[in-house]
């Protein structure tokens, strides 16, 4: 059985004790155990970054960013190595994750950029022989809690920014695909990182909470579940950190009558079954407006639901594969079971698909559901899995009243061909990312990502220049050069600039 320990000083650290299993979704079977630390490793660890941040923080930014380069590339010669092993693990087919790890090399090129991001303000003359200027400096250690669905891109989007700006980052990936993470650490030694400067330390519960709790661990990034989100958030803010966490999802696609029918269907199907629906930014629910549009919808949903491939991982012609666990696809099901029960039309049900040869595999076949409404709990909640649902709407008011009144504000999607929609859909819908004719709408590496409501906690999100204003404060110094020795007289008010 493949062991998967703690990554430490540049090192594999192995500490006896508790172990998670790791499965390979293809099959359905345990492929290896990771180790769960316990708080003294994580002190361990914390404490290593610590001493180590120091020098790298005294390292000019631009050596950092050759640093960055040097990663990038590391990661482009081992792209291949990287996705399969990525997918071996989560069950995603390897295109998609390759994807997966591109999106984080985005991120890893913007924080090439770190010299002149870091760059601060300076104002001459603000008042008599006074000058004004601003400098960013790293926070010191900081730590970032990844989730299963992108094990690479998310990490990377967390560490890369971190890093860059002279901070330690102390990463603890989930317990389910944990591998990718630590290669990717052992990656950012060999283009010049410092040993001890990124930490990869396993663990559950445990450890989340003695991240939040450290008192050496000066920020916490996150991605999760919505209520895990706020968990993380209340009690890292209890303890006087920063943190920036992002939850959960249900973002919509509202069709209007004048979209282009063939684009939209491509885009639906590719973003609410593509990575068999477990990301953040999928599609799982669609808003035709009309009954005509609804129809034609339904009809060209269920045609292409039928050529839709599910497959194992490394089968080139499939579309996605297995769900991450068993316990994630009875969830799965059971979220099915459910909109049924709550009246919702089941046009195609994906249980009960089986995979000759991979008969124990997590596999679930695209499933669409139709007149599904608000007040259903599986329309409320967060499916994450190949399942589509059709909420109809009368008017284009309504469909956008949907999307705003939502518990989740991550994603949403218009597709139309009249400008003067979609201008007032962007300005009116509350909702953080907004895709025009763009069903999954995840900003490039440098603008940021982060949801609205139960989706985002915290008042700066992920990579961009919000993550640089993150791993950083500002220092603000004020400074005066008397000119020729002369005494100012002090008065006992506050300055001011005469």
């Amino acid at each position: 059985m493949r062991l998967i320990s703690h990554f430490i000083n540049g090192e594999t650290v192995s500490e006896p004790g508790r172990l998670g299993d790791v499965y390979a979704p293809t099959i359905g079977q345990v492929q290896a155990q990771v180790e769960l630390a316990e708080v003294s490793l994580l002190d361990r660890a914390v404490a290593n970054a610590k001493a180590a941040q120091v020098d790298w923080a005294a390292t000019n930014p631009q050596r950092r960013a050759r640093v960055m380069f040097a990663f990038k590339g590391l990661i482009e010669d081992n792209m291949q190595e990287l996705a399969e092993l990525l997918a071996s693990e989560h069950g995603k087919v390897v295109s998609d994750a390759k994807g997966d790890i591109q999106r984080g090399l985005e991120v890893v090129e913007f924080a090439c950029g770190i010299p002149h991001l870091l760059k601060g303000d300076y104002t001459e003359g603000a008042g008599p022989g006074i000058d004004v200027y601003s400098l960013r400096q790293p926070l010191g250690v900081v730590a970032g809690i990844t989730p299963f669905n992108f094990p690479a891109m998310i990490p990377l989007w967390m560490s890369s920014v971190a890093l860059a700006c002279g901070n330690a980052f102390i990463l603890k990936p989930s317990e389910r695909d944990p591998s990718v993470p630590v290669r990717l650490a052992q990656l950012l030694v060999e283009a010049g990182l410092p040993k001890g400067v990124l930490n990869v330390v396993h663990g559950d519960k445990v450890i989340v909470d003695a991240i939040c709790d450290h008192p050496d661990i000066k920020a916490v990034s996150f991605v999760g579940s919505s209520d895990i989100a706020n968990y993380v958030y209340q009690r890292a803010a209890a303890a006087g950190k920063r943190a920036q966490c992002m939850g959960g999802a249900k973002n919509h696609g509202i069709i209007l009558p004048d979209a282009d029918l063939d684009q939209t269907v491509a885009d639906i199907l590719g973003a609410a079954y593509g990575s068999a629906g477990e990301r953040c930014m999928a599609l799982p629910v669609v808003v035709p407006v009309g009954a005509q549009t609804a129809e034609t919808l339904r009809e060209r949903l269920i045609d292409g639901i039928e050529k839709l491939k599910v497959g194992i991982s490394t089968d080139e012609e499939a579309h996605y594969g297995p769900v991450v666990t068993g316990q994630h696809k009875a969830r799965i099901e059971g979220y099915i079971d459910l909109a049924v029960e709550e009246g919702a039309e089941l046009v195609v049900d994906g249980r009960g698909f089986s995979l000759q040869g991979y008969e124990e595999g997590y596999f679930l076949a695209p499933t669409l559901l139709d007149r599904v409404t608000p007040d259903m709990k599986s329309y409320q909640e967060e499916i994450f899995g190949p399942v589509l649902q059709i909420v109809r709407a009368d008017t284009f008011e309504e469909a956008v009243g949907l999307a705003t009144r939502h518990q989740y504000g991550n994603g949403v999607a218009l597709f139309t061909r009249n400008g003067d929609a979609a201008r007032k859909f962007a300005a009116q819908v509350e909702v953080g990312m907004v895709g025009i004719n763009v069903p999954i709408p995840v900003p490039v590496a440098y603008h940021s990502f982060g949801g609205w409501k139960r989706s985002g906690f915290g008042d700066l999100d992920q990579y961009g220049v919000d993550g640089v204003r993150f791993y950083t404060r500002t220092k603000k110094v004020t400074q005066r050069w008397p000119s020729g020795g002369s005494v100012i007289d002090q008065s006992f008010v506050i300055p001011t600039m005469k």
